[in-house]
Parts: C-alpha cells; structure tokens; sequence
C-alpha cells in the first residue's frame, strides 16, 4: 500500500524522460491543463543530445544540434506551463491510488497519471576516445547521422539484425562499409544476413570477422580519423590480447556506428504491474483507435524508446508522446468524473 504522507507534493500527471517523446508529452500535456511534472533522468535529452545535428525531424531544413532542439522543445514545454526537474525515478508504486513515485534522492511524488518516456541507452564499449567522439564522427544511430558522411570509409560494429541493417545502410552513403564482429558467425536473422551478403559479392561491404574495436582517434575537430582493431582466428580476441595469434593494427575510416543493442530505461517499472518484454521494453496496447500507449496498469502509459525497439527515430519518439500525452489526458478526465460524481477512484486491484 502506498503511504503518500512523506510525499513532496501531489501531481496530476508525471512524465519520466526529457527526450522528444516525454518533452512531447509534457507539451500536449500542459496545454491540456494536467499540469505536468517532467523529470530528466541521468541521460537529459536522451539520445538525442548525442547526435551532433538533427537533419531528419520534419520543420528544420538545414538541421539542428541536437542539444539544441531539446532545449528549445524543453523551452516549449515550459512555456505552456510543464515544470522540469532534475531527477531520477527509483520506482514506481502501483498498489494503490495515486500512485507513489520515488526518485533516487530519496524524494516521493504521487501522482494520478505517469508517462514512462525514459527512452534506452544504446550500449557501449567503453574503450578509449569513445567519450570524446561520441557524435563526433562516433553514432549509435546509423539513419541519423549516416549521410553526414557521404563518400567516407565507414565502419559499423556488431553481429545482430541492427548491425547488418545498418551496414546495409550505409552503403547508400559510404565509400566501403566495414563490418566488425567479434565471432565469425552472425546473431541477425538470414534474411538480414544474406541482405549483407549480396553486398559484399558486390564490394560495398566487408566483413571484419573475429575482430573487435580497441581505440578510437580523431578529435572533435575533424571527427573519427582511424580505429584500432585486433582480430583472433577463434573470435573475442579482447579475451585473447596476450595471445601471439591475435593481430592489432591500426585502420583508417572516417565514422564509426555502434549496433549492439540499447537497453531499455525500465528498472523503475519492474515491480508493477506493468508487463515488460524479455528485453525490458513497455508493452502497450497498441491496435487502433485510442490509448494505443497504455499499459497493464491503468494510469501508467509509455512512450519512445522506452516502447519501440524498432524505429527509434526523433520523429517517430515525439508522435508517441504526443499519443501518451492525449491518452493520459483521457484517463485523467474520466477520473475526474467519476470522482465526481461521487464514485471510487480507480484503484489497483488486489490479490486478496
């Protein structure tokens, strides 16, 4: 059972993520008068904020930075009365109505809605020059930041579906491809396999087997000028440096795209009721018609990244919370009436 007395305040609506999706949210939230509370998280902006220029989100012909369209979204929220904090939702209390939100400074809100828009992270490698280039000639983003690149040598990492359909991509933009996978066998589907394969029968792309990434060089000046790689005849040879088998050298391209995966930002929604997939993304409802972004639990819907493991695009991101926002709104007005007319507010149901 919730406790809402050690609460800071009470909320009609809580968005978590300040990406395009939750900024979205609060836009069309505010303007529907619910008020709401939008905390950034540890990543503020989300991916977006990595991404040196944003040329693909509808309204900007010659491009913006990124950081700098989540600013003016966040400022556009603002404006219509959405209050943004600095805050990291811990967990999501779904027992009992409202629902009690707890970041992880200890601080508690209730709330009557949540908007889970707290996007996922693309994983890294975590290996030298990585922070420095991050967007800087360095993406997780193929689509975005691909054509950026036109006529360079490019290398894209990783062994699953995302990697071989990056790799192929890319072959629109680049000079060659170059695919680095530290096994000598694919995860992806065949059916994206053999789109890779047919481009590497016709030269576009090439295949890096057994081999890993160890270093990236360039500067923020003039982006990513060459990677160092190692290669093993058994695969893994970052398990194997000290071994005389494995090879390392240094290869010039002028990009590098991460494709192996994103984690989804859902350790906060584990203990409701909110069902997850195997790989922690929100299931909504989805379908046609309206609150296509609920969830299991009436009152909590998601949005972005967070949702949709698939497009994840800017664009496709703030239509999502767009959708959430109104859904929410939707929920909250019939709380209201039935409140009104004097009916129980709706409560989470009990096993007992």
């Amino acid at each position: 059972m919730s406790d809402a007395a050690d609460a800071v305040e009470h909320r009609k609506l809580i968005v978590a993520g300040t990406g395009s999706a939750g900024l979205t949210a609060a836009i069309y939230a505010a303007r529907s008068n619910d008020e709401p509370l939008v905390f950034e998280g540890d990543e503020p902006g989300g991916q977006l904020t990595l991404t040196s220029e944003v040329e693909n989100f509808p309204g900007f012909p010659e491009g913006i930075n990124g950081a700098e369209f989540i600013n003016r979204t966040k400022e556009q929220a603002k404006r219509f009365g959405a209050e943004v904090k600095n805050g990291v939702v811990a967990s999501v209390d779904d027992s009992s109505r409202p629902f009690r939100v707890e970041l992880t400074n200890g601080d508690v809100y209730t709330a009557d809605a949540v908007i889970a828009a707290s996007g996922a992270s693309a994983r890294t490698l975590g290996i030298p020059g990585e922070d420095e280039l991050m967007g800087y000639g360095l993406s997780t983003c193929a689509t975005c930041d691909g054509a950026f690149f036109r006529g360079e040598d490019m290398l894209v990492v990783g062994g699953g579906d995302a990697a071989c359909e990056e790799a192929v991509f890319l072959t629109k933009f680049a000079d060659t491809v170059y695919l680095a996978h530290r096994r000598d066998e694919f995860r992806a589907e065949d059916y994206w396999v053999d789109r890779l394969m047919e481009h590497v029968e016709e030269g576009d792309i090439e295949l890096m087997l057994n081999t890993e990434v160890t270093d990236l060089h360039g500067t923020r000046e003039d982006g990513v000028e060459s990677v160092t790689l190692v290669r093993h005849p058994e695969g893994y040879p970052t398990d194997r440096l000290d071994d005389p088998e494995t090879e390392e050298w240094e290869f010039e391209v002028g990009a590098a795209f991460y494709a192996i995966g994103h984690t989804p930002n859902t350790d906060y929604l584990r203990d409701t009721g909110v069902e997850l997939d195997a790989e922690g993304y929100i299931k909504t409802l989805g379908g046609a018609g309206g609150g296509q972004t609920r969830t299991d639990v009436e009152g909590i819907f998601g949005a972005g990244d967070v949702v949709d493991f698939h497009y994840q695009q800017a664009v496709t991101a703030a239509g999502m919370g767009c959708e959430a926002a109104i859904d929410a709104d939707d929920y909250l007005d019939e709380l209201e009436r039935t409140e009104a007319a004097g009916g129980e507010p709706v409560t989470a149901e009990s096993d007992d």
